[in-house]
């Protein structure tokens, strides 16, 4: 206390003692900074450096003290960073982190990264030195790649979901109408060879339009909660027949796997597609591995893939010790129609479709490939507590007679329309027809008779399907729905999986599976009442 009252004395410190705490905090902040700080002087020798600046670019600190700063650098930077440094000196200023410094890092080993620079000065008696802060800004660049990936993916896959709808349409009427021509061509007709080629062409060509609502995850999902391992079973003995025998394949299947909520078919198929790819990238023979684990994605994991949220996955994982891809191939690997078959041999599709279907599960897909040294791809799939259960059966058709009941049919397309209404009548049925919702829900008003069921296209202007169903359903509570469309609308069904009890038929159908579907669904109805007088 006396010290303190003692005319003030005590509280004017040495100078040399404040000189040496001031360079203790100063050492101390270089010690603890989360970035690389450097500094330099006019010929670019560096006359200190953190130890960040030692982890991040894999120097000593014995390395870079006298060092010219372009050891730093890659090589194509470095002529150019020494005129630039030269023209800093001559004005220095400071320059705040993110304004045109974007630069890449190039570490002892040679590898080379994306880096973020703020620069400043000081002016000593011995000259002006600058001052660099780097940050490595290897994971911000990583997502926003795969930002504007998912971006890109996004829009093409909104352009896909709708030209597959709009395809869908035309199949139904192309295939449909050249069924048609088929039941009154003889076998022995010679046009009869070239219907059945058209009838082939539109199959084809239906399977491609699936493929594109896949990927644009607008593809009708029946899950149920199910057992990976039991589907890579199932599909073994298919994957041996496909991939040759010049390929080993091997099977690594947890035995304490967990269960996910899918449609194993669309499993399977990721798995085939999967496989097809790494025989293609094995021409003379080689191993498939398709392996299973339980795995649990944490935040770091979760910040850099979009749409990831961290917790427990079900992990399947397919490699091959192919040829593997550069970094162009597999940044464009999920593009729809991006190949590197020669023509002919491949549609570009088949890792698109694997991207729809992980992606509309809540998932997540990596890949990991470097030329010559093979692929792995890994496929996350969200896990759950629930017990596995057999997927939705097929219903069972049965042996009834053909129905007469009375259909109202919804459907904007006229050729669809028309097309359907033609199928149904043959098929013995009466044959109400609407070109929209409000023209249905006149119809089913004043119809003085029963209509067995609303046969309606799920997207429509002004009124969708669900909404004219919801109506009548008011009207006639014993209406029951069958719902088509050339794509999902979550209208009727949620991210692309069927709400409990509706009915859905995608385009393009055939006459057999719309038959087939219209008996599942009207069931064995008792007789249809008299007609209302």
């Amino acid at each position: 206390m006396s010290d303190l009252t003692a005319g003030g004395a005590s509280q004017r410190r040495d100078p040399i003692t404040l000189l040496h705490e001031s360079e203790k905090l100063v050492m101390a902040l270089l010690q603890s900074a989360s970035q690389a700080i450097l500094s330099i002087d006019r010929t670019g020798r560096i006359v200190l450096a953190n130890p960040k600046t030692e982890e991040m670019f894999g120097y000593t600190g014995e390395e870079l003290l006298g060092a010219r700063i372009e050891i730093l650098l890659p090589e194509s930077q470095r002529r150019a960073h020494g005129r630039d440094r030269e023209e800093y000196f001559t004005r220095p200023r400071v320059r705040p982190m993110g304004i045109g410094m974007d630069l890449a890092g190039r570490r002892k080993d040679g590898t080379e990264f994306p880096v973020e620079i703020s620069l400043s000065y000081v002016e000593t008696t011995e000259g002006v030195f600058a001052i660099a802060f780097v940050n490595d800004i290897s994971d911000r660049k990583q997502l926003e790649d795969r930002l504007l990936q998912a971006q890109k993916m996004e829009a093409v896959g909104r352009l896909a979901g709708g030209v597959a709808h709009d395809f869908n349409n035309m199949l139904t009427v192309i295939a449909g109408y050249n069924r048609m021509i088929l039941d009154d061509l003889s076998p022995l007709d010679p046009l009869r060879g070239c219907a059945e080629e058209v009838l082939k062409a539109a199959d084809r060509a239906a399977a491609l339009t699936q493929q594109l609502l896949a990927f644009s995850r607008r593809q009708v999902m029946r899950s149920c909660v199910m057992n990976v391992n039991t589907t890579v079973e199932h599909t073994e003995k298919m994957l041996r027949r496909l991939i040759g025998e010049d390929i080993e394949l091997v099977l690594s299947l947890s035995a304490d796997i967990g269960n996910i909520k899918a449609d194993p078919n669309h499993i399977e198929q990721a798995i085939v597609n999967l496989a097809l790819n790494a025989r293609d990238a094995m021409p003379k023979g080689g191993r498939i591995t398709v392996e299973t684990a339980n795995t649990y994605l944490d935040e770091t994991y979760a910040r850099t893939h979009l749409g990831v949220k961290p917790g427990e996955f079900v992990m399947v994982a397919v490699s091959d010790t192919g040829h593997g891809m550069d970094a162009e191939t597999r940044r464009r690997l999920f593009e729809p129609f991006f190949t590197t078959k020669e023509k002919g041999k491949g549609t570009g599709l088949g890792l698109a479709t694997v991207y729809g279907v992980v992606k509309q599960l809540g998932g997540d897909i990596w890949v990991y490939s470097e030329p010559g040294q093979g692929t792995t791809f890994k496929l996350y799939f969200p896990r759950v507590t629930e017990t596995a259960s057999l997927p939705p059966a097929s219903p069972v058709e049965a042996n009834r007679a053909p129905s007469t009941e009375t259909i109202l049919v919804v459907e904007d397309e006229q050729a669809v329309r028309d097309l359907t209404v033609k199928i149904l009548r043959k098929l013995g049925h009466t044959i109400l027809a609407a070109a929209n919702g409000a023209e249905a829900i006149e119809i089913a008003t004043s119809y003085p008779g029963p209509i067995a069921l609303l046969l309606t296209d799920v997207v429509m202007p002004n009124m969708s399907g669900r909404q004219v169903a919801d109506h009548l359903l008011k009207l006639r509570p014993d209406l029951k729905v069958l719902y088509l469309s050339g794509y999902t609308d979550n209208t009727v069904i949620h991210h692309g999986v069927l709400d409990h009890g509706v009915e859905f038929l995608p385009k393009p159908f055939s006459r057999e599976a719309l038959a087939r579907k219209i008996r599942d669904v009207l069931g064995s109805r008792p007789p249809p009442a008299e007609p209302r007088s």
